[in-house]
């Protein structure tokens, strides 16, 4: 028997730490460790809590907006607060525009090269490359031409034994069936994809001051002044370039990001039940469309053991629901855990079943 550490676990966002015990090519025994000590609970002892927000989103160098505004809602629900609608709207765009940058670099930059063979792409024909493209979508970058400029740039950092941000990956691996024409289509996306997710966090930076760690929450509100007519507020131009932004970053999901999940996860089809482990999925509601936080854009709810046909529904951010079902469980934190060190996961109680 032997063990096999693999220290830091790479294309995730945090640090995971796994070790196994191997007998004869088969797992027997597994452990998973998340080893970041931050201190955030520790820092905001004796602190003001309309300041815990500023703290909370460092939890992340990615997710921090929603860190920092779930705090500030934590305080706001505490003190059963109202939040003015023009304040809901801009903490909407901000929650918005963040999900959409986060959805396009963890399915591009952070999960699609353990499906795509780089390498492979140099041998695509990018005339058939932009013909299968063009069934799918009516993308603006699916031309023969880009698709050509693509592959001749892959083609230089091979040729120069450099390539980048493509270096760690499993070229030729068996497991990997994609014909060369979908694998440049796809390197291709994941180029554009870099550019399209620093676009849309451009409207994180206008609304919230700053990207990553926004700077312009308060309890009960935002701190943006609004003046239509000023340059130095959120004014009329502004607000035309978040829409601008949007409505392009839109195009890219709708026409790229869309298809290309579909088309993945149809050639990949088997793979879907890997790793598929606890299947309790809960959606706390978001988007407010209210000063109370009672009517939401985004839908809540949770799902038990995958059962698609029983859906309990979270309408408000104050259901006891999250009370009685959502817990802080440390069981096994301590396994394989440095000192002074410590592993936390939220999970919904096992054996909990909604209501029919």
């Amino acid at each position: 028997m032997s063990r096999i550490t693999i220290d830091p676990v790479t294309r995730i966002e945090g640090h995971l730490r796994i070790d196994a015990e191997v007998d004869g090519g088969v797992v027997r025994k597994a452990w998973s460790s998340g080893q970041m000590f931050r201190g955030i609970e520790r820092i905001l002892q004796g602190r003001d809590p309309r300041e815990a927000w500023l703290f909370t989103q460092r939890f992340c160098g990615v997710c921090t907006t929603v860190h920092a505004i779930a705090s500030v809602r934590a305080v706001e629900n505490a003190l059963q607060l109202e939040v003015p609608l023009n304040a809901q709207y801009i903490r909407n765009l901000i929650l918005a525009a963040h999900a959409m940058h986060d959805h396009i670099v963890h399915f591009y930059h952070l999960s699609a090269l353990d499906w795509v063979d780089v390498v492979s792409a140099l041998k695509a024909d990018p005339a058939k490359t932009s013909a299968l493209a063009e069934s799918l979508s009516t993308w603006k970058g699916n031309g023969r031409m880009q698709l050509t400029a693509v592959r001749d740039r892959l083609k230089g950092f091979v040729d120069n034994g450099q390539l980048g941000i493509f270096q760690n990956g499993y070229w030729g691996h068996p497991a990997m069936k994609l014909a060369p024409e979908v694998n440049l289509l796809a390197v291709s996306h994941y180029l554009e994809a870099l550019e399209y997710q620093r676009k849309v966090n451009q409207v994180v930076a206008i609304l919230g001051g700053k990207t990553p760690n926004i700077q312009n929450l308060a309890v009960g509100g935002v701190a943006n002044a609004i003046n239509l007519d000023n340059q130095a507020t959120l004014n009329m131009e502004k607000l035309y370039q978040v829409k601008d932004i949007l409505d392009d970053v839109q195009d890219f999901i709708r026409q790229v990001y869309f298809v290309d999940v579909c088309a993945i996860g149809a050639m990949y089809a088997e793979w879907l039940n890997y790793g598929k482990g606890v299947t309790n999925y809960l959606s706390v509601p978001d988007l407010p469309l209210d000063t109370k936080g009672t009517q939401f854009d985004f839908p809540g709810g949770a799902i038990m053991n995958g059962d698609l046909g029983h859906v309990q529904e979270i309408k408000t951010f104050n259901e006891t629901f999250f009370k009685e079902n959502v817990t802080e469980c440390i069981a096994r934190a301590s396994v394989i855990v440095p000192p002074r060190r410590a592993a936390w996961s939220v999970t919904v109680t096992p054996g909990y079943r909604p209501a029919p």
